[in-house]
C-alpha cells in the first residue's frame, strides 16, 4: 500500500467552512513584530527611540484605549522607571534587559471586548502554583491605578 493510500481525509478547513491559517490582526502583529525586531537590532537604537514608537502606538487607538495606554505608560514611567519601552507585536510595551516584562493591548488588537494589560514570564509575579497574568480593563480610576502600581513594583521586584 502506498504512503498516500494510507492518509484519511480529514476534515479540511474550507469544508468546515471556517477560513485556515491567521486571521487578518494576527497576521498583522507578525508583520509589526517582524518591523520591531529589525529595528530593535539596529546598534543605535535608544530608549527615546522605544518611548517614540510606544507613543505612536497609543496614538493609534481608539479614544477610550488611547486614554487607557497612556495612563499605563505614565504609571510604568512613575512606578517601574527601570523598565524600556518598545513595542511588541504592535503594542505599548515595557522591557527589562531587553525581554518585555510588561504589556498594554487595546480592545480591537484581535477585536476582544476590553483592553488588556499583561505580564511576560519576566515578570516577578509568582505566587505559589498558580497567579494571573493579565488583568482586563474597561475603564481607568484611581483603584485600578492603585492596583497596576502595585503590580509594576512586584513585576520589577
Amino acid at each position: 500500500m502506498s504512503p498516500a493510500a494510507k492518509k484519511t481525509p480529514g476534515k479540511t478547513a474550507v469544508a468546515s467552512g471556517k477560513k485556515a491559517g491567521f486571521s487578518a490582526e494576527e497576521q498583522a502583529a507578525m508583520k509589526a513584530y517582524a518591523k520591531e525586531l529589525k529595528a530593535q537590532a539596529r546598534a543605535d537604537r535608544t530608549r527615546e527611540d522605544g518611548e517614540r514608537e510606544v507613543l505612536a502606538a497609543i496614538a493609534a487607538m481608539p479614544e477610550a484605549d488611547r486614554v487607557m495606554a497612556g495612563r499605563v505608560h505614565a504609571l510604568v514611567k512613575t512606578h517601574a522607571p527601570a523598565l524600556v519601552p518598545r513595542t511588541w507585536y504592535g503594542m505599548p510595551a515595557y522591557a527589562q534587559d531587553d525581554k518585555v516584562v510588561c504589556f498594554f493591548k487595546d480592545a480591537l488588537k484581535f477585536k476582544d471586548r476590553y483592553a488588556t494589560f499583561g505580564f511576560t514570564d519576566k515578570a516577578r509575579l509568582d505566587d505559589g502554583a498558580m497567579w494571573p497574568t493579565s488583568y482586563a480593563l474597561k475603564t481607568m480610576n484611581a483603584e485600578v491605578e492603585k492596583r497596576i502600581a502595585a503590580l509594576l513594583k512586584k513585576a520589577v521586584g
